[in-house]
């Protein structure tokens, strides 16, 4: 405790002092693609504090000379965004002069403390456990993550609460170590999940434990070794070619309206690229002229422009401008796979899949294997195949490198000769 003279010095100081203090805000990325963390950066009587926010924003969308969000409808969630860093600055002046009324000489150590009692969680409560946390951190990303998003880190919890359940025991940041990684590996491998499935578990977690070391929850790193790693697999994908997709166009499903709809729906998508949560959402303002598609898309908020192929125009065309609701995703692919049926898209397909451990494979007729993505890749693949350049592909699909676009490909060995025959090296 400080001595009277000294206190009284320091409150003396307090209005000085709080103009001194100065508050900006920086990325900790400022030159990658992807969305970067925000850092608050405090100034004080020659003194610099570099405070992690929590919050992540694209640099594109960050105005560099304002030190806040570009106000864009790029992105358009700029207000709630340069509000809340409104309230973490008055949060940090208000820290800042806490300590100066209680007499004490600000430092790094003693803002930040003040900082997390403000930000993060009540004094009492100290720092929060795994499970606090994560609830914590679900809250905030509600406003800012798509409800998909948030879905996958409700499920990413849900298996971890199991797994506790199994193993009789409560899990907090020091127990996720390799023998805990090894241990939930193996509980989701018995529950019969498939490879991917349980590696978007460890990447859920992963963001999870990124999230609260970043703020100094978390001191537990051995999550980032290379041994902890997101088990992954290449499942099979299809696409339909060009005569395939034909078939389904030309079915006539006059006595089903809802089939009717569907069908339209999932053509837009074989002939846009779009994803089913932007193809389903198309609205009579996205058609430019009759002729091109104008749409920020709803997973990585990038405006592309699709001219549109006469089906597509045919399709609009029948219903006025104004299409159809789509049904659930689920639901929608439940019909894609009877609209394959009716259209006799019967030729058998390979399947292998890890399951539960096991290796297994299946002969599946093609029809079975479609669902709302395989309208994407088949645009990709059939305009790949036509000879369209990939970066003139990628301008619609959105696909950041080449190598993570060709992987979206899909085409057989013999399609892939076929294409070479037209190569010039060949003739």
């Amino acid at each position: 405790m400080p001595a009277p003279e000294k206190k009284n010095h320091y409150i003396r100081r307090v209005k000085t002092e709080y103009k001194m203090a100065k508050v900006t805000f920086k990325l900790k990325e400022p030159k990658i693609k992807d969305e970067t963390l925000v850092y608050m950066v405090i100034n004080y009587n020659n003194k610099r504090l570099k405070y992690s926010t929590g919050e992540r924003i694209k640099p594109a969308f960050w105005n560099t000379a304002d030190h806040k969000a570009k106000e864009t409808k790029k992105f358009s969630e700029y207000p709630e965004f340069n509000a809340r860093l409104e309230l973490l600055k008055s949060n940090a002046f208000t820290a800042y002069r806490k300590i100066l009324n209680d007499g004490d000489e600000p430092t790094n150590g003693l803002l930040k403390k003040e900082l997390d009692k403000i930000i993060r969680f009540s004094e009492s409560a100290g720092k929060p456990d795994l499970f606090s946390f994560i609830d914590k951190f679900i809250e905030e990303c509600r406003p800012i993550k798509a409800k998909g998003t948030i879905l996958v880190y409700e499920r990413a919890k849900k298996h971890l609460e199991n797994f506790c359940k199994s193993v009789n025991k409560k899990i907090d940041f020091s127990d996720i170590d390799l023998e805990f990684y090894n241990s939930f590996i193996g509980y989701l491998t018995k529950e019969d999940y498939s490879q991917n499935t349980i590696g978007k578990q460890i990447k859920v977690l992963k963001t999870f434990l990124n999230e609260a070391t970043e703020r100094g929850i978390n001191t537990t790193v051995e999550f980032k070794k290379k041994k902890f790693k997101r088990p992954t697999e290449e499942p099979e994908k299809i696409y339909l070619n060009m005569e395939e997709i034909d078939k389904i166009y030309k079915l006539d499903l006059s006595k089903d309206k809802q089939l009717d709809e569907i069908r339209d729906l999932f053509i837009i998508g074989c002939f846009t690229g779009l994803r089913f949560s932007d193809f389903s959402q198309l609205k009579p303002e996205n058609i430019m002229d009759g002729n091109k598609i104008r749409i920020r898309t709803s997973k990585t908020n990038e405006l592309v422009i699709i001219p549109l192929h006469k089906y597509v125009k045919e399709i609009i065309s029948k219903y006025n401008n104004k299409l159809p609701k789509a049904l659930s995703n689920p639901k929608m692919n439940l019909n894609l796979k009877h609209l394959g049926s009716l259209a006799k898209i019967t030729d058998k397909m390979e399947t292998a899949i890890t399951k539960g451990g096991q290796l297994k494979k299946e002969a599946k007729e093609k029809y079975k294997l479609i669902g709302t993505h395989t309208a994407r890749r088949s645009f990709a693949t059939n305009l790949y195949l036509a000879g369209v350049p990939s970066i003139t592909i990628m301008k619609i699909t959105g696909h950041q490198t080449e190598k993570n676009f060709l992987r979206y490909i899909r085409i057989s060995q013999e399609e892939n000769a076929n294409k070479l025959l037209d190569h010039p090296f060949f003739k």
